[in-house]
């Protein structure tokens, strides 16, 4: 199949285009680079304020002539972008990626043209081209640095041919060409060693930050976590004596009500209920030992199985997959009460969300084993997608949920090395799960 030729121009400049538009916004969660309004308009008034001294000084004190009106225009555009800055600040504090992108290119061709006019590279003062530079370096990531500072090369290359001589006090000076091009050489080769160094610091202090960011939420959520766990004894310990009552009562009711009476099933479902809720109470302070592992351990399909049981509702049909390995071959592993708790509360979010079906896909591999949960339900609330896994995230909270569920499931799984990814497919919602061949010895390791 032929290719257009014009493609070869087309497909690039849109894989650029999408990249700027990506630099206008930070991705949920990251931690933003945009740089402080406040901070930069300083920045640039301190600059504007020393290039109209210079000028007003060289011409006036030092009595040499320069061509005060393309100057005094070419700082008063400087001026004016500041006040469109002041502007901004009234509405936001922060300028974003690509509008400080566009501010230091302004800045790096705006005093090109000052130098244009006073002697190109000829003019000391052609050294402050590596400023802009190097605060672009320290705020910008690598490729906005890189197309920056090829942008101050290239005026550097031009002024070297195309400038008005250098105003000097009996006329103009003339340097040698040679000098000349030595310069440009050391100031461009100044220029992009400069911006590759404070790149590189500067991209290592936001590694910097950005760990210690990271570091402070793992923190947060596992003292979160500590603190559920704290809550959850305190429950179970106060919810003993009244789930027991509630057992006896509901057991009472089913042996003394007739079969035929109407509220006999729902007084079963009451009591089916009840026990689930004790055997969950008593796992809470049961700490996960190995002495009954030879006992518990089984394929990790089958506890599967018997989690979808335990929690099945009529209407809704449950299917267990197994690919990677054989059914007779599969290892036997004990999950733990932890590890329990995480996929029974994930299996049973899918299954009282699901309209018909629920399917429970598990994947054995090299690099570890995957598990997915998809259900033909509505899907997650897009408002929290991005968000599920935080704590007291819910689009359960109207009817009492308090979105805690998803939230312990994932700290829990974690421990054991496992990664949790949330999406929605176009026929529900999915979750899955995997355990990278390393942590499987953590989290559900093979008992042979």
């Amino acid at each position: 199949m032929a290719v257009a030729p014009w493609s070869y121009v087309v497909e690039p400049a849109r894989r650029v285009a999408r990249r700027v538009q990506s630099w206008r916004r930070t991705p949920p969660g990251a931690v933003s680079d945009d740089m402080s309004l406040s901070t930069l308009a300083v920045i640039r008034w301190v600059a504007v304020i020393g290039q109209l001294f210079a000028v007003l000084f060289v011409h006036f004190s030092l009595g040499i002539e320069l061509p005060l009106p393309p100057l005094l225009a070419v700082v008063g555009a400087a001026v004016a972008v500041n006040l469109i800055m002041l502007g901004m600040r009234r509405r936001r504090t922060r300028l974003g990626r690509a509008d400080t992108i566009m501010v230091f290119a302004f800045d790096i061709v705006q005093l090109g043209l000052l130098l244009g006019l006073t002697g190109g590279l000829d003019n000391p003062f052609a050294v402050l081209m590596m400023l802009p530079v190097a605060f672009a370096a320290t705020t910008l990531p690598r490729l906005p640095t890189t197309l920056l500072t090829a942008l101050a090369v290239v005026i550097l290359t031009v002024l070297t041919v195309v400038h008005r001589p250098l105003p000097w006090i009996d006329g103009t000076l003339t340097l040698p060409v040679l000098y000349s091009v030595a310069f440009w050489l050391a100031l461009s080769m100044a220029v992009v060693l400069l911006a590759w160094h404070v790149a590189q610091i500067s991209l290592d202090a936001r590694r910097q930050a950005h760990a210690y960011e990271a570091m402070q939420l793992a923190l947060s959520r596992e003292q979160a976590l500590s603190a559920l766990g704290g809550q959850a004894a305190a429950v179970a310990h106060a919810l003993g004596s009244p789930l027991a009552t509630i057992a006896v009562v509901a057991k009472e009711l089913v042996r003394e009500m007739p079969a035929s009476d109407p509220l006999c099933e729902d007084a079963r479902e009451l009591l089916i209920q009840a026990q689930r809720c004790r055997d969950v109470l008593a796992t809470l302070g049961r700490p996960d030992g190995n002495d009954h592992t030879p006992f518990t351990a089984q394929p990790l399909s089958h506890h599967l199985r018997d989690l979808a049981e335990s929690m099945a509702r009529p209407g809704v049909e449950v299917r267990v997959t197994v690919e990677g390995v054989e059914t007779r071959d599969e290892p036997r592993v004990d999950i733990g009460s932890e590890i329990r708790h995480s996929l029974g509360n994930l299996i049973d979010n899918a299954i009282q969300f699901a309209h018909r079906r629920v399917t429970l896909a598990l994947t054995y591999a090299e690099t570890g084993r995957s598990l997915l949960i998809e259900d033909d339900g509505p899907g997650f609330a897009p408002e929290i997608l991005d968000w599920l896994g935080e704590p007291y995230v819910s689009s359960r909270r109207r009817s009492g949920g308090l979105g805690l569920g998803i939230f312990i499931a994932n700290r829990l799984l974690a421990r054991s090395g496992a990664a949790l990814h949330f999406e929605n497919t176009k026929n529900g919602a999915r979750v899955s799960i995997f355990w990278p061949s390393s942590a499987l010895h953590e989290g559900i390791g093979d008992v042979r």
